[in-house]
């Protein structure tokens, strides 16, 4: 007996360490842990699923405690009574807000406290207040928000049905129109410079050849400064009268505006009568000896009664000392067969060849 006595006592020295590591464990971890504890009680409204005692206590996102006691209330089924320790350093209020989260993928509830201003009362232990809906589980919560917007869905199933019934009409609408729909939005891609680029086509007008042996050479330096003309026909489009739009010349231009393409074209004409002694297109190279001005009165296409191309020039040539020597109007007209771009360009060609024609001879006899 006496060999057998120290192993007993040495199995129960080892069986009182075990327990006392395991509730120092559990006391650690459940009822205050190291350093000074404060107690609060926490009233939920509704259930709080899965909270257990020793579930952790957080305030703002920091463990400070855990749940020491949990039960239900019994003058209220609906209500859970809560007991936790915190340390008690920690900032809780009388308006401390209280809320349960779920964390970790496995949902682990814990009780979240959150900010507070006012000083709790001292004495007894205070009690804090959980927000509403606090225990509410994501699910839960899922399945509330659904359950009201059944019930409103329910309470508006006319309306919905008419609206829906109305976008269908609509849809039909536009199904219907979509030829018309495509001519608006190209309409307001050429009009916002939006699309693919237009692309232009562009007309000269021709100046006469074969214009013989000159009979008269010019006499001095003759000048053909830019031709004055009125706002409308500083353009480069095909002008009418009446004013209409004619979609075969929407994408006209002539190679320049008019009173620049019927300078160069009259110093064309001018130097293939007599090269030698071909006209300035400026007076700014130097002063020139005369100067042929150029008003241009008409550049147009008339559509009524008959379409044809009209051509009306006024001329005065002058001296270097600003005196007109002589001053003439030149005009001529041309029907058209057709009112196209290329018919239109020939028509004017051969009336402008008329009109410079007549003009040198003028020019080269009033010199």
């Amino acid at each position: 007996m006496e060999t057998r006595a120290p192993f007993a006592l040495i199995g129960a020295f080892v069986l009182a360490a075990i327990v006392a590591v395991f509730g120092f464990i559990y006391w650690l971890n459940n009822t205050g842990g190291l350093g000074p504890r404060a107690s609060y009680h926490v009233q939920f409204e509704g259930s709080v699923p899965g909270l257990v005692v020793g579930a952790a206590v957080l305030f703002n996102g920091i463990r400070v405690g855990e749940v020491t006691q949990l039960g239900l209330a019994p003058d209220n089924p609906r209500r859970v009574n809560t007991t936790i320790s915190v340390a008690a350093t920690t900032p809780v209020r009388a308006d401390t807000k209280v809320g349960l989260e779920f964390q970790g993928l496995t949902g682990v509830p814990v009780i979240a406290l959150e900010g507070g201003t006012q000083l709790a009362s001292s004495g007894q232990v205070p009690t804090l207040i959980a927000e509403p809906g606090a225990g509410l589980s994501m699910t839960q919560a899922a399945r509330e928000a659904l359950s009201k917007v059944d019930t409103v869905l329910s309470e508006n199933s006319e309306p919905l049905k008419d609206t829906i019934a109305n976008f269908k009409t609509f849809s039909d609408g536009l199904a219907r129109n979509t030829g018309k729909l495509d001519a608006i939005i190209s309409g307001l891609e050429k009009m916002t410079g939006g699309g693919a680029p237009v692309q232009k086509v562009t007309y000269d007008l021709r100046a006469p050849q074969d214009l013989g042996t000159p009979t008269k050479t010019i006499k001095g330096q003759l000048a053909i400064p830019e031709p004055t003309a009125v706002a409308m026909l500083q353009t480069q489009k095909m002008l009418f009268s009446p004013v209409k739009d004619y979609p075969d010349f929407a994408d006209f231009l002539w190679a320049d505006s008019i009173p620049k393409l019927l300078q160069a074209r009259l110093i064309d004409s001018f130097e293939n009568y007599d090269i030698s002694h071909a006209p300035l297109r400026t007076a700014d190279l130097g002063q020139p000896d005369f100067q042929l001005l150029i008003d241009i009165r008409r550049f147009r296409i008339v559509t009524e009664p008959s379409p044809a191309v009209e051509i009306a020039l006024s001329a005065r040539l002058l001296d270097k000392n600003g005196k007109v020597i002589a001053s003439k109007l030149f005009e001529d007209s041309q029907k058209l067969d057709q009112l196209a771009p290329a018919a239109a360009v020939g028509a004017f060609s051969d009336s402008f060849d008329r009109i410079a024609r007549e003009m040198i001879g003028w020019s080269v006899q009033a010199l």
